[in-house]
């Protein structure tokens, strides 16, 4: 059986790339790296995203191993311009897989390069990974194997969330809800 923890990033200062965890992100960085000790995990694979890699920078310090950096974990880019409408728009791209915005990409182009990172890790070598991303695209994610889950799973994720994810042979079992960061933490 291979286990693959999927960790939204902890609370950060903006949505840039290089936006850094907040005060409060950083100290929920260090809760979720004592929650998470003691899982026995051998690899740690985030987004190229300030916050995604430092928020499980404490729990790598933890378990002496490095941060891998995959780019395919990074964030959806919805659409290249700003958008005031873009919850709406958001709330479409969950039901309509394949529509791209201007300079955006489609839920269905995202899921896939996040996707082959997830089942490369489950057909992998090591036994118990966690995969540091971003709110969307870890919805997608999931939707990907739960088509239950959509746009009011995206609104409801917390920062920081965890999700287990369970492999045998390569080969999805199950999903489970592990870590819900709850107001004022």
């Amino acid at each position: 059986m291979k286990t693959i923890y999927l960790i939204r990033h902890c609370k950060a200062a903006g949505q840039e790339a290089e936006a850094p965890l907040t005060e409060q992100g950083l100290e929920q960085s260090e809760r979720l790296a004592e929650a998470l000790k003691e899982m026995q995990i051998e690899k740690v694979v985030s987004s190229p995203f300030r916050r995604a890699v430092h928020s499980v920078e404490p729990l790598t310090r933890r378990l002496g191993i490095d941060v891998a950096v995959d780019a395919r974990l990074s964030e959806r880019v919805l659409s290249g311009r700003d958008l005031p409408d873009w919850m709406d728009h958001l709330l479409r791209s969950f039901e309509e897989m394949d529509v791209a915005l201007e300079g955006g990409e489609s839920s269905r182009m995202a899921t896939e390069r996040a996707l082959a990172v997830v089942k490369e890790l489950a057909n992998g070598e090591a036994n118990v990974v966690a995969v540091a991303t971003h709110g969307n695209l870890m919805a997608l994610l999931l939707k990907a194997f739960d088509a239950s889950v959509g746009f009011e799973t995206w609104k409801a994720l917390s920062n920081p969330d965890v999700y287990r994810l369970s492999f045998l042979d390569g080969n999805f079992v199950e999903m489970e809800r592990v870590w819900v960061e709850r107001a004022g933490e």
